[in-house]
């Protein structure tokens, strides 16, 4: 049987390596975020988060220029992605919960471990993601939740609230954007372009309350926090009713 790499051109061959290369840079990411955390340096291990979030936001659209799962079919990108996600988004979040003091002190064992085990289950199960390209259950997004409890400062008691309930959310079948497949939340070209604009001024104001931090801007809270609220939204939505037609 002929090799399938055969038939593209070196070129082609080097981009899509490339692309699992930029893919993998995010366990590095995750690496240095455990010891940012572990020496305490808070605001630093978040940027190093946010780092992995945009490699992650944004190298399934360089997969699918570059065709990594023909190009390179002896490496398969989706178990790579899944294999740094679940570091970026659970295993990180869940060390920050027990060095940040976020949680009751005889509680930071019992959470982090509820994120460890529901996320292992997100990450397992064959439907986590839908036949239309939404998130199935929460999505495990534990280093967002992370930044979001440590901004607003509430009590140890209602951060573990806030922790179980999510943890809760994994395991019932509501639908979640897929950000970088907004062609499945809308078929209207305008409006994914008003989604993916109102994604990237998201990232932008998350930056900026990190980047003020301990100050706050209220335009900057308005926007993640809203941004957040659309982005449940969304998702509850295209549970009830599925888009008629993709693009």
């Amino acid at each position: 049987m002929v090799n399938q790499t055969t038939f593209f051109s070196k070129k082609q061959r080097v981009a899509a390596w490339l692309v699992h290369l930029f893919t993998a840079s995010g366990a590095v990411f995750g690496l240095f975020t455990l010891y940012a955390i572990h020496h305490r340096e808070f605001l630093l291990a978040f940027w190093l988060m946010g780092g992995a979030i945009f490699i992650d936001s944004i190298d399934g659209v360089f997969a699918r220029r570059a065709k990594t799962k023909i190009v390179t079919p002896n490496i398969d990108g989706a178990l790579l992605d899944n294999l740094i996600d679940y570091v970026n988004y659970v295993m990180v979040p869940a060390f920050f919960l027990l060095i940040g003091d976020l949680l009751p002190i005889c509680w930071y064992f019992i959470g982090s471990g509820a994120i460890v085990i529901a996320s292992a289950y997100q990450f397992s199960q064959t439907e986590a993601k839908t036949e239309d390209h939404f998130f199935l259950g929460f999505p495990s997004y534990w280093n967002i939740v992370v930044f979001y409890l440590f901004f607003w400062r509430f009590s140890p008691w209602i951060n573990l609230a806030i922790i179980f309930i999510l943890v809760l959310l994994v395991f019932i079948p509501i639908k979640y954007v897929y950000p970088s497949r907004m062609d499945y939340l809308t078929p209207k070209r305008w409006l994914q372009g008003v989604i993916l604009f109102a994604s990237i001024m998201w990232g932008v104001a998350t930056a900026g309350l990190l980047w003020i931090y301990p100050l706050v801007n209220p335009l900057f809270v308005i926007i993640s926090m809203g941004y957040t609220v659309l982005y449940m939204a969304f998702g509850f939505y295209r549970t009830f009713v599925p888009a008629k037609e993709n693009v």
